[in-house]
C-alpha cells in the first residue's frame, strides 16, 4: 500500500483543472498533459492510456508495455495486469481521484548470481481521495487493503512476507511559507517476515523471522516545493537531448533555485509493537521498537536528526555467560544527527557555477573550495540526551562534535545511576574471564575520576581538543600533541651544546650545576 499512494501521486499530479464536462477532447487534454511529465513515448509505447469511462477518465499504467519498452532488462517472466486510476474533476478546480489497486505480480529474471523471483499480491485493495492542481497534491487521500503476501528468491536467500489489513490516510494543506504543509499516517496488522539464508561461500545458513502485530508509521512535512519540483520533472522531460540540455542550462537553473528549499522540514517515525525477532540463537523482542528520521531542508543551519528507541527489550541468554546478565538493556532511547549544516550556499553556488558545456561541469578546485567553504561553517555531530537501562543501572550520554581541522574537537557527558552494580557484575565476570580480569581494575579507575552529582549519579564530562588534549571534569587527561617541528634532525651543533653543557653554557662535568641545567636542556628539546 505504501507502494501504491505514491504512484497515485504520481500519476495525478499533473492533472490539469479545465471544464467538467467529462468527454474525449478532456481525455486528449489529459494525456496532452501527463505527456509533460511522462514523456509522449509513454503514450506512444502503450504505458500510459487515457480513456473516457462515464462521468469520468480512466488512467491506465501498463507495467508489461514499460518493460518491452526496456528490452535490455531481459526478463524471463513478468505477469502484472495494469494499474489504474479514475479521475473525476470537481467545481471547484480540483479532482476526485480513485482506484482499486488489488493485484497480483510476478516476474523471473538471471542476475549475476544465478535466477531470481519475485511475486506479491493486494488484495481488496482501495483507494479514495481528493487532488488539488493548485497545491500539485493530495488535499486529502484515504487507502485500505485486506492483506499482501510477498516472496522473493534467488539462490542464496529466500524471503516470505505477509501483511494482514492496513490503512493509510494523507492530508495537505498549503503552507504559510509556500509549498505544501502533509500529515501521513499508515497502520498494518500481523506483519511476518521470514528470511532463510543459505550461502556457502560465507558459511551462513540460518532462518530469521520477523513479527509484530501492528507497524505503523507516521510522517509530517513542512513548505514541500511541490509545484517547483513538478516544473523541473517537466523540464527533464522536454529537455532529454543533451543538446537542449546544455542550450537551455540558463531555464534550468532558474528552475533550480526555485525549487529550493525543497521542503522546510520532513519527519518519519516507524513504529513495531510487540517487535520480536526469531533466529537460531533465541527470540529478541520488545514490547515498543520504533525509528525516526527528521531533516531540515536547504537551508544555511539546517539539521539532521535520527532517534531509536525500544523498551521491554529481551535478548537470549543462551550463549552469554550468567554475569552479562544484569548489564543487558532493557530499555533503550538513542538520539543523535547533526547540526549547522549549510546546504543553502553550497547548492546556490553550485547552481550558479555549474555549466554543462565544460567537462567536468564543476572543476575539482571549485569542488574542493565549496567543501572547505562548508567546513568553515563549522557543522556539527550532535548526540542528544541518549539513555540505557536495565533495572537500577542507567547510562546517560549527551554532546557534540566539530571539526575545526583534521582532529575532531568534542564535548561528552557520560553520567550513570548504578555504577556500583556494573562494577559487581565486572567484578563477578572477572572470576571466570581473563578480559574481564583485565578490565576490572580499569571500571575501577574510571570511577575514580567520576564527579558525583547531588541524586548519587557519577558523572564524567569528556573533552577532546584539536590539539590532541583531553580532560576528564576539568583534569589533564592527556595534554597536546607535540608539536612537529620541521627542522629537526638539521645539523646544528649549538643544540647539541646547549643539550650537554647547560643553556648557560657551564660544563656539562659539573654535578653541582650543569648536570640539572644539562636536563633542563634536554627536555626542552623537541
Amino acid at each position: 500500500m505504501k507502494r501504491i499512494l505514491p504512484l497515485a501521486f504520481a500519476l495525478a499530479l499533473s492533472a490539469p483543472a479545465f471544464a467538467q464536462t467529462v468527454d474525449s477532447q478532456g481525455a486528449k487534454q489529459l494525456s496532452d498533459d501527463l505527456a509533460r511529465y511522462f514523456g509522449k513515448q509513454a503514450f506512444d509505447k502503450g504505458v500510459l492510456k487515457v480513456s473516457v469511462e462515464g462521468d469520468a477518465y480512466k488512467i491506465a499504467l501498463d507495467i508489461k508495455a514499460l518493460v518491452n519498452a526496456v528490452p535490455e532488462q531481459k526478463l524471463l517472466k513478468f505477469d502484472m495486469a495494469p494499474y489504474a486510476l479514475m479521475v473525476k474533476p470537481r467545481s471547484d478546480g480540483s479532482w476526485d481521484v480513485s482506484s482499486n489497486f488489488s493485484q497480483g505480480a510476478s516476474f523471473e529474471f538471471d542476475g549475476p548470481e544465478g535466477r531470481q523471483s519475485m511475486e506479491f499480491t493486494i488484495k481488496d485493495g482501495k483507494l479514495t481521495s481528493v487532488y488539488d492542481p493548485a497545491l500539485a497534491a493530495f488535499t486529502n487521500a484515504t487507502s485500505s487493503l485486506a492483506g499482501m503476501t510477498m516472496t522473493s528468491r534467488d539462490a542464496k536467500q529466500q524471503a516470505e512476507a505477509s501483511t494482514g489489513a492496513g490503512t493509510a490516510t494523507v492530508v495537505a494543506t498549503k503552507s504559510a511559507n509556500g509549498g505544501v504543509d502533509f500529515t501521513a499516517t499508515q497502520k498494518v496488522s500481523d506483519f511476518v517476515e521470514t528470511i532463510k539464508v543459505n550461502d556457502p561461500d560465507n558459511g551462513m545458513n540460518f532462518p530469521l523471522t520477523l513479527k509484530t502485530p501492528e507497524l505503523s508509521v507516521d510522517a509530517t512535512g513542512k513548505g514541500v516545493r511541490t509545484k517547483p519540483l513538478l516544473d523541473l520533472l517537466a523540464f527533464a522531460v522536454a529537455n532529454e537531448d543533451e543538446a537542449n540540455l546544455k542550450a537551455n542550462q540558463a531555464e534550468l537553473k532558474s528552475l533550480m533555485l526555485a525549487a529550493l528549499p525543497i521542503w522546510q522540514r520532513v519527519d518519519g517515525n516507524y513504529g513495531f509493537k510487540d517487535f520480536i525477532v526469531e533466529s537460531p540463537i533465541g527470540e529478541f523482542g520488545a514490547k515498543q521498537f520504533s525509528t525516526a528520521f527528521g531533516m531540515d531542508g536547504v537551508s544555511q543551519n539546517g539539521k539532521v536528526d535520527y532517534t531509536i528507541k525500544a523498551t521491554g527489550l529481551t535478548i537470549p541468554h543462551q550463549t552469554l555467560p550468567q554475569w552479562t546478565v544484569p548489564l543487558l538493556p532493557t530499555d533503550i532511547d538513542l538520539n543523535f544527527g547533526g547540526a549547522n549544516i549549510d546546504l543553502d550556499t553550497m547548492a546556490k553556488k553550485a547552481i550558479e557555477a555549474f555549466d554543462l558545456n565544460k567537462e567536468p561541469p564543476l572543476s575539482d578546485e571549485f569542488g574542493k573550495a565549496l567543501v572547505a567553504d562548508f567546513k568553515a561553517k563549522n557543522p556539527k555531530v550532535v548526540i542528544g540526551h541518549s539513555t540505557v537501562k536495565n533495572g537500577d543501572i542507567e547510562v546517560a550520554l549527551e554532546g557534540e562534535m566539530t571539526f575545526p581541522g583534521e582532529k575532531p574537537d568534542a564535548t561528552v557527558t557520560i553520567d550513570v545511576a548504578g555504577y556500583d552494580k556494573i562494577v559487581d557484575a565486572l567484578k563477578e565476570g572477572a572470576k571466570s574471564d581473563e578480559q574481564m580480569a583485565q578490565a576490572f581494575p580499569f571500571a575501577l579507575a574510571v570511577k575514580g575520576f567520576g564527579k558525583t552529582l547531588p541524586d548519587g549519579r557519577l558523572e564524567w564530562m569528556i573533552n577532546t581538543k584539536a590539539d590532541g588534549s583531553v580532560t576528564v571534569n576539568g583534569a589533564m587527561l592527556k595534554g597536546p600533541d607535540e608539536v612537529q617541528d620541521n627542522s629537526a634532525g638539521q645539523d646544528d651543533n649549538s643544540s647539541g651544546d646547549d643539550g650537554a653543557n647547560g643553556t648557560d653554557g657551564s660544563t656539562g662535568g659539573d654535578d653541582s650545576d650543569g648536570g640539572d641545567n644539562g636536563g633542563a636542556g634536554a627536555k626542552l628539546q623537541p
